[in-house]
């Protein structure tokens, strides 16, 4: 009767721990800074190149934000994405499987 009783309290468990993952809503998109800017396309793949070492000094420091939150959107979204892939997979990985003629 135990067993039985041990999976639906993990799944229950797990579902919990997973749906508290999440993202939510961001009630800072596509409001400007107090300098009247938010950041686009370029800014998240700067973002996304430098989002190593700004993990990093985040975790020490407070004033230091490792995602723009005052952003457009998708396009900011995009270029963090394209911007981390560079960083963490890129085309520096197939050169590696280069053939040799």
């Amino acid at each position: 009767m135990k067993n039985k009783l041990y999976l639906p309290v993990i799944i229950i468990v797990l579902l919990i721990i997973l749906s508290s993952c999440f993202a939510g809503v961001n009630p800072s998109e596509g409001v400007p800074t107090e300098f009247g800017t938010t950041a686009g396309f370029l800014k998240g793949l700067w973002h996304g190149f430098i989002a190593p070492f700004t993990f990093i000094v985040s975790l020490f420091t407070d004033g230091i934000n490792f995602y723009e939150v005052h952003n457009n959107g998708g396009w900011y979204n995009f270029g963090f994405v394209i911007g981390a892939g560079i960083i963490f997979s890129g085309g520096g990985r197939a050169s590696r499987f280069k053939k040799r003629a």
